[in-house]
């Protein structure tokens, strides 16, 4: 069995709880990752400022991945690589969500824009990634630079449907998958976690099988396919844990230090 060499975690639903906190257990754990030679990084849906807070309390020295793993960042948000929504994609992805009427976000790699302040998930959001938007009258002049693109709705249903529609609509023009049941994330084609931890693997030299990865939505799905170790957390769905080689407890649960100690214990062959 290949031993573990790094570890790529996603951020919500798996290392922070419900309120996005980062619990002492999972820094500790974290901690033990380092200790053990193992490497630490994070991919999230969420844009290179929201990722921010976690870069020094957990010593995180390589790339992270934001916008679900579309970009590469280093400790201080720098874009290593970074990759766009197509213009004529992105502006389709808008249609497509005013249609169902949900609210719009539209994410450059500085900025958050919106159109309006009072959509019900705005103050989440803001507290998520601790960084205020800005608010436009009309996407039109930042299409052409937009990272990611977001749906928000408390109509969950009706954002599964949405999700349905824009991917018939963009096709292969750019990825449409839920990140959360209110958040639908368009990001750029042919780019998902799972290509950002095969970035990983080739800029460290080592094989997809030294690979761990930790998730609880279907966009960690990718990143579950390609690693030789994958760990569902306990509220993931059935579908999700289904594709998982293992399943830890919640993120309420501290299910992300039990992942770690699952790690663990494959390389020391127990």
């Amino acid at each position: 069995m290949t031993r573990i060499a790094l570890v790529v975690s996603d951020v919500d639903g798996t290392m922070v709880t419900k309120d996005k906190i980062l619990t002492e257990g999972a820094k500790a754990a974290v901690q033990k990752l380092h200790d053990a030679g193992i490497g630490f990084t994070i991919t999230s849906s969420r844009p290179p400022v929201g990722m921010r807070f976690l870069v020094e309390p957990l010593g995180i020295t390589l790339p992270i991945g934001p916008f679900n793993g579309s970009s590469m960042v280093d400790g201080r948000l720098k874009a290593i690589e970074q990759h766009l929504i197509p213009e004529a994609a992105a502006k389709r992805s808008v249609e497509v969500l005013t249609e169902y009427g949900v609210d719009i976000w539209l994410f450059t790699n500085e900025e958050w824009l919106i159109k309006r302040d009072d959509g019900k998930y705005v103050p989440h959001e803001q507290n998520t990634i601790q960084h205020d938007p800005v608010i436009v009258d009309d996407f039109t002049p930042f299409l052409a630079k937009a990272c990611k693109i977001v749906g928000a709705s408390a109509d969950f249903p009706l954002l599964e449907r949405c999700e349905a529609a824009t991917q018939a609509a963009l096709g292969d023009q750019a990825v449409a998958v839920r990140s959360q049941n209110y958040y639908l994330d368009i990001t750029p084609p042919g780019q998902n976690k799972g290509t950002f931890v095969t970035a990983m693997a080739k800029r460290l030299g080592i094989s997809l099988e030294a690979i761990a990865t930790i998730g609880d939505m279907q966009n960690d799905l990718p990143m579950f396919k390609v690693s030789g170790m994958s760990v569902a957390m306990g509220n993931a769905t059935d579908a999700v844990k289904a594709l998982a080689t293992d399943v830890t407890t919640s993120n309420e649960e501290d299910g992300f230090s039990g992942a770690v100690e699952m790690i663990l214990r494959r390389n020391a062959g127990g």
